[in-house]
């Protein structure tokens, strides 16, 4: 009651209601003031906290499609903005907790549960100096920025003034890398620092983005690009201002980054591969398998459902095996999956023109599984050259907020012969329909719930959604031939083996020769993939659980609904409710459709 009532006053307090005593003191109005803001209607709150986020992060709101902070680049990995962004989760953590959470509708409840988890745990992560190794094969700002300013991704190129905004932020860059350069040299200093199989494919990324040529470069795109309806004084300009930029600020900021790597860095980069050979490193990792599972699972019980899952696996595969009448065991069949021309595509042209054949047939599909759809739409798309050798074999960019830039589901058609016509089904129904496409679009098209969580959720319940979509080939009328199916075993597997190489490397001392042996004797990836998937493990701790995780979680309610309904299990129910809420952490999933099945009994 007492909350209600102080609930009650802050809302009046802030509609101009009520007013304080006209002799109370400037400091008691104050303190009156900030009670009516810390209390405010939870929904005014998370509004509120958007809008300060996007401002914190603006390259958030760009890759959101919101362009008002188009023209800035915050130099992340200051001391100066660390201790902001502290500041910022530590204010927000303390409004939010003002709130009694039975005093809350479901869906709020449900919001204030995720917000204080991400407030929280976005903290606890401030221990571990991420700063200090800004760089890798995988996630390069260098790359980063340059795909921004090529005119192909979410950095807008269509006015004078997104030309305008793009010229402020590229400016910042040449600071970006100066910071990276200090912070790296403190990693040395104190022993945080990069795997040195890592920074060598740095390098040549690095290379194919540098040119003496301005119009050569990637940043020269948007001047290739000019829209028609643009001036010629205003062509004019801009090419002379970004000619300006790229040669005078970027390509120089560039050549000294790549100096300091090859010359200084990579001498000093380390021969292990693990998070756990770092100064705090076994806590580093618990954090983020933590984080990303969105569990209370420890790494070496991970490790173990990594295995049971590849043993489960093996022996569905071998079924598939027995039913061809294959002459050999699970090892040859691996062997001629990965070798036989019968697998390869002829061209990149005949890649994608597969994948956009692939996609009409599973939309149809798709009408018998859902009855919910993103109004967005979605392009494939090759994976960009300077970036292709070390990427994964698919991906998916959500769209802008507003639908006005589509999603892109990019393929990997680098090493071509290493894409296999068999792995074409699964991968497309993971990024695209119905997994990544599917639910990141529509969630960020959700009515009702607050936009951190429209735009954000748990990696487990995004890569766990993909995957479970996988799972639905057969019903969508794909898997038709059994190397198709197998190939979805394949990456249903190659998930399982993520449990058990990522603990692996990071909890157990594996070195990256072992990683990738493991991967080769217990599937059918190519030398190629084991190679560029090992060393994104390495480069990225933890993130390779979620999927495996999440898509277990899914699978144990639905298979908990289905007993619990029987006859009156609807699928497209099942489905809906899953996706109603975007990516929730998997608890609070699980309490969510614990409750649906209450209400449809």
């Amino acid at each position: 009651m007492k909350q209600l009532l102080t609930t009650t006053l802050a809302t009046m307090l802030l509609a101009g209601c009520a007013s304080a005593p006209q002799n109370s003191s400037p400091a008691a109005s104050a303190e009156a003031t900030a009670t009516a803001q810390r209390l405010a209607p939870i929904n005014e709150m998370f509004a509120e906290f958007w809008e300060a986020n996007l401002e914190h992060n603006p390259v958030t709101a760009t890759y959101i499609g919101d362009p008002r902070y188009n023209d800035r680049l915050p130099d992340t990995g200051t001391a100066a903005w660390r201790a902001k962004d502290i500041a910022f989760n530590e204010y927000w953590l303390g409004r939010a907790q003002a709130y009694d959470a039975d005093a809350l509708s479901v869906q709020d409840q449900i919001s204030l549960q995720v917000f204080l988890r991400e407030r929280r745990e976005s903290l606890e992560g401030d221990r571990f100096p991420g700063h200090l190794i800004p760089i890798n094969q995988f996630y390069n700002i260098a790359g980063l920025l340059a795909q921004l300013g090529s005119g192909t991704s979410a950095q807008p190129f269509a006015s004078v003034k997104d030309y305008e905004d793009w010229l402020s932020r590229a400016g910042k860059i040449p600071g970006l890398f100066d910071t990276a350069i200090l912070n790296m040299r403190e990693g040395i200093r104190v022993g945080v620092v990069q795997p040195r199989v890592l920074i060598e494919k740095v390098l040549p990324q690095f290379d194919a983005l540098i040119s003496n040529d301005p119009e050569q470069t990637l940043f020269w795109r948007p001047v290739s690009n000019f829209p028609e309806a643009f001036s010629e004084a205003d062509k004019t300009h801009l090419a002379a201002a970004y000619r300006a930029l790229i040669s005078d600020e970027l390509m120089p900021a560039y050549r000294r980054m790549r100096a300091f790597i090859a010359d200084l860095y990579l001498p000093q980069t380390r021969e292990t591969v693990g998070l756990n050979a770092l100064p705090d490193g076994e806590a580093w990792y618990a954090y983020l398998a933590k984080v990303r599972t969105t569990t209370d699972r420890s790494p070496a019980e991970i490790h173990q459902i990594g295995l049971d899952e590849v043993a489960r696996i093996h022996a569905e595969m071998r079924r598939v095996i027995k039913d061809l009448e294959f002459d050999g065991d699970l090892q040859d069949f691996f062997q001629f999956l990965a070798n036989d021309p019968q697998f390869e595509f002829e061209s990149e042209e005949a890649l994608l023109a597969a994948y956009n054949g692939l996609r009409e047939q599973v939309e149809q599909g798709a009408e018998k599984l859902f009855d919910v759809k993103p109004k967005a739409g979605f392009e494939i798309r090759p994976v960009e050259a300077f970036r292709a050798k070390s990427a994964a074999g698919g991906s998916y960019q959500r769209p802008s907020q507003d639908g006005s830039r589509p999603g892109v589901f990019y393929v990997n058609t680098y090493d071509l012969p290493s894409r296999k016509i068999w792995d074409m089904e699964d991968l497309f129904l993971h990024e695209a329909i119905p997994g990544h496409h599917f639910h990141l679009a529509l969630q960020q098209e959700l009515e009702g719930i607050p936009a951190f969580r429209r735009f954000g959720g748990a990696t487990a319940y995004t890569e766990g959604w993909a995957l479970y979509a996988e799972s639905l080939g057969k019903a969508l009328g794909v898997y038709t031939d059994p190397y198709s199916y197998f190939g979805y075993l394949q990456n249903e597997l190659w998930r399982a083996i993520r449990l058990v190489v990522d603990t692996g490397l990071h909890s157990k001392g594996w070195t990256r020769k072992q990683t990738i042996d493991y991967m080769l004797s217990n599937s059918a990836i190519s030398k190629t993939q084991a190679v560029a998937e090992a060393e994104r493990y390495m480069a990225i701790p933890g993130q390779a659980l979620a999927y495996k995780m999440g898509e277990l979680k899914i699978k144990v309610l639905r298979a908990r609904a289905e007993a619990a309904l029987g006859a009156d299990f609807d699928i497209k129910a099942f489905h809906r409710e899953i996706l109603s809420d975007g990516a929730l952490p998997l608890d609070v999933l699980d309490a969510k459709i614990d409750r649906w099945i209450d209400s449809q009994r």
